[in-house]
């Protein structure tokens, strides 16, 4: 399998509340995007090479409208990163401030061979700058990191060579930001369990057909 599926919501995020360690605002987000990202980046899961995000008014709500921003080198806290995103503010919300920040690269997993493969968005890494946060949240969106493909199939070799390295990537992160993280919310395709993807109820050794919603 060379092509991996992916679904629209989470298979599984983990959530850091950064209130005790990290000051609201968006510099302060970008720095610890990056380094989370270079965390990530050392486990060989995400290479930054853009950031997207939406825009809000206070007291007025979301705008609609979503900017996207490439990284040359991957520099997201580069010293005029900051200024970069709020130079993209949409014309006619001159208040508008962005909202979370996803951050976005290519990750690299492995084939049930062990081959390695290269993935858009295998991870991403999201940090909210304003007073909804600070917060920053990992999410996977593919079937490798669980017991059973999208399919209900168990597949061991594949979640044998993937998901430890990312539960390895999510015990460096609990270390890096001296905060331990949370399950983020369950959805259609899974949900977060520990480090990892919790385990599906088997029936006739097989899990839940996701496919429906893929």
């Amino acid at each position: 399998m060379s092509l991996l599926l992916r679904a629209p919501e989470q298979v599984a995020s983990w959530v850091w509340d950064l209130e005790e360690v990290l000051p609201v605002g968006l510099q302060p987000a970008l720095e610890n995007a990056a380094r989370m990202s270079t965390v990530l980046s050392q486990h060989g899961l995400l290479e930054p090479t853009g950031m997207k995000w939406g825009w809000f008014v206070a007291r007025k709500g979301g705008t609609g409208v979503q900017t996207e921003l490439s990284l040359p080198n991957g520099l997201i806290d580069s010293a005029d990163a900051a200024q970069k995103v709020l130079q993209c503010r949409p014309v006619g919300f001159d208040a508008a401030q962005p909202t979370s920040i996803v951050i976005t690269g290519n990750g690299e997993w492995f084939d049930e061979e062990g081959h390695p493969r290269k993935q858009w968005r295998l991870v991403e890494l999201s940090v909210t700058p304003n007073k909804m946060g600070p917060l920053a949240e990992v999410s996977v969106f593919h079937d490798i990191w669980g017991e059973c493909d999208f399919r209900g199939d168990l597949h061991p070799k594949l979640y044998q060579r993937n998901a430890p390295r990312l539960a390895a990537a999510l015990k460096a992160l609990d270390e890096l930001l001296e905060v331990p993280c949370e399950p983020g919310e369950f959805t259609y395709f899974g949900s977060a369990e520990g480090y990892g993807v919790a385990a599906p109820d088997l029936i006739d050794g097989r899990g839940p057909d996701l496919t429906d919603r893929l």
